[in-house]
C-alpha cells in the first residue's frame, strides 16, 4: 500500500508548502511559515509534526549553530514518534528510517562547529542506523552523506560540504 493518509493534514500541507518555498529560493518566507507553525503545533505537539518541521528548518539555516538546534528538535521528537503515527501520513514510513539522517545532520553541525568527538559520536549514531535505509536513491545519498561526513570529521574540516542541503 502506498497510498498517503486518508484524512486530509492540514499541518503537513503547511510545512510541505513551506518546504517547496524554501527550495524554490524563498528561504526567508519558508523560514517565517515554519516557525509560525512550530508556535501552533508547540514544543508537545504531534511528534510527526514537530519532527518533519524541524528537519526541514534546520536546513533553512546557514549557521550551524542555529541549524543544531532544530535538528536536535527533530531528533527529540522522532523518540517520542511511533511508526503508526508516521504511516497516517504514508504507509511505508518507518520511524527507524529517520535515524540515520537525524543522527547525521546533528554530526555535520557539530562538526562544522569544530566539536569532533561530539560530531563523532553522532556519525557512529547514524552509521550504526544505516540498516533501517531503503536500498534506494534516498538511502544511497544518506550513507553518501554519512561517509562524506565520516571523511570530513575524521580531517578535523569545519568547511560546509558541497552536497549538503540548506540555504547556501
Amino acid at each position: 500500500m502506498t497510498e498517503t493518509t486518508a484524512t486530509p493534514d492540514p499541518t503537513m500541507e503547511a510545512i510541505g508548502k513551506a518546504l517547496v518555498l524554501g527550495r524554490g529560493g524563498g528561504i526567508e518566507t519558508a523560514r517565517r511559515d515554519l516557525l509560525a507553525i512550530w508556535q501552533q503545533i508547540g514544543v508537545a505537539g504531534d511528534p510527526f509534526h514537530r519532527c518533519t518541521l524541524a528537519h526541514y528548518l534546520a536546513d533553512l539555516y546557514e549557521d550551524p549553530a542555529e541549524a543544531l538546534i532544530w535538528d536536535i528538535r527533530a531528533l527529540d521528537a522522532a523518540d517520542g514518534l511511533k511508526d503508526e503515527r508516521a504511516q497516517q501520513h504514508h504507509a511505508s514510513l518507518q520511524v527507524a528510517g529517520f535515524y540515520p539522517s537525524l543522527f547525521l545532520n546533528i554530526a555535520d553541525n557539530l562538526r562544522c562547529l569544530g566539536a569532533f568527538e561530539a560530531a563523532a559520536e553522532h556519525i557512529s549514531s547514524a552509521e550504526q542506523h544505516t540498516s533501517a535505509l531503503s536500498d534506494d536513491a534516498y538511502g544511497d545519498t544518506i550513507r553518501t552523506a554519512i561517509h562524506e561526513v565520516r571523511q570530513a570529521i575524521d580531517n578535523r574540516d569545519t568547511a560546509r560540504r558541497a552536497s549538503a542541503p540548506g540555504a547556501a
